[in-house]
């Protein structure tokens, strides 16, 4: 009897505990996080769709002047620079001087001139003296004839001789053998190889000047070998500098070398962009990034929605204010602000992108 009673107790033991048990698991199970009304308008919703999405490649280059549109100033004749007072980067404007040379071939064709001169003068006494013999019936005609073809020739030898000076040494010249070399055009000195004891010769055949206007640049681009699929011609660009790192300057692939630079081994891309504002400089270093279309939509979310732990990816779906989740997300790229992801979430899923991080402790401590 004593052991039925015992059989008994522990059997009404049991089940109380087990009505306990069941009671605290139901109650583990309906419990649910809903935002408060405050909470509510801390938090930020946005829905996740398919986008074409964009491949993004960053290279690196420098700013350069466009070749297009520069001037190269050579010496006329060789010479001795006198004065070079203007330097690199200087703005200069159209017929401004950009450097004096002396120069003895200059003075040669002044001392031409001279001679040619007494020789026009001696023709023209000559002429003027047949001519009245002969109209007095003392000289020939043939006299006559010849003096006049002397005098044309001395006239001609002059011309020549003067066209040769305006070549060699422009309109700013003078005896004593000096001319100047000036700017053909507005704009500014990109480059400069002369200053001022250099002696120049044409047949060197290397300029003194370059001179840009600067409206529009060239960014030229290394593109490495492993990269070179991904690139093409027209491809939409942006180009960032480190003197502006919030401004993006917008560009297209002009054209792509056939040939790798012997010395870094890369591929050069060609970019222009305008510069009406002159905020590029040669010799910039720049970061372009390359813009491509992608070949199949892609599910974009907000890349502020994501929420790293333990080396995965997480968002928090939002379904209404009692109906809230974590999940997890394969993240295929990330650009700007846009996150693409290959799974995790469907088209059309709201994903929480602001104070995320507090839903998704208190989803974690649920």
């Amino acid at each position: 009897m004593k052991t039925i009673s015992f059989v008994l107790g522990a059997l009404m033991t049991m089940s109380i505990v087990g009505c306990e048990s069941h009671k605290q698991e139901q109650t583990i199970t309906d419990s649910k996080f809903c935002l408060s009304d405050s909470m509510q308008k801390l938090i930020t919703v946005d829905t996740s769709k398919l986008i074409q999405s964009n491949d993004e490649l960053q290279l690196s280059g420098v700013i350069s002047f466009d070749e297009n549109k520069v001037v190269k100033i050579f010496p006329r004749s060789s010479g001795q620079i006198l004065e070079s007072k203007l330097s690199l980067g200087d703005k200069v404007n159209k017929g401004a001087v950009l450097a004096v040379i002396k120069s003895a071939e200059i003075a040669g064709n002044y001392a031409d001139i001279t001679s040619a001169n007494a020789d026009i003068n001696i023709a023209k006494r000559q002429l003027d003296n047949q001519e009245s013999l002969y109209k007095n019936g003392i000289a020939s005609e043939k006299e006559y004839t010849e003096a006049k073809q002397n005098y044309e020739k001395a006239k001609a030898v002059k011309a020549k001789i003067e066209s040769q000076l305006h070549i060699n040494a422009g309109v700013n010249s003078n005896a004593g053998g000096t001319y100047s070399i000036t700017s053909p055009i507005n704009g500014y000195i990109v480059e400069k190889k002369v200053s001022e004891g250099n002696y120049i010769r044409p047949d060197m055949g290397d300029y003194l000047y370059t001179i840009s206007d600067l409206q529009d640049v060239w960014v030229n681009a290394n593109i490495y070998e492993i990269d070179i699929p991904k690139v093409k011609e027209g491809d939409h660009v942006e180009v960032k500098v480190l003197a502006y790192p919030d401004k993006v300057f917008d560009g297209v692939i002009q054209n792509l070398s056939e040939v790798l630079d012997p010395l870094n081994k890369t591929l050069k891309a060609r970019i222009k962009l305008e510069n009406a504002q002159r905020l590029l400089k040669p010799e910039m270093f720049a970061k372009i990034y390359v813009k491509s279309k992608s070949t199949h939509p892609l599910l974009a979310i907000p890349s502020k929605a994501l929420i790293e732990l333990n080396g995965k990816n997480y968002v928090v779906v939002y379904k209404n204010n009692c109906d809230m989740k974590i999940a997890e997300v394969d993240v295929a790229k990330t650009i700007g602000d846009q996150t693409y992801l290959n799974n995790g979430i469907a088209t059309g899923d709201k994903v929480i992108v602001k104070n995320q991080l507090l839903i998704f402790q208190q989803l974690l401590n649920k």
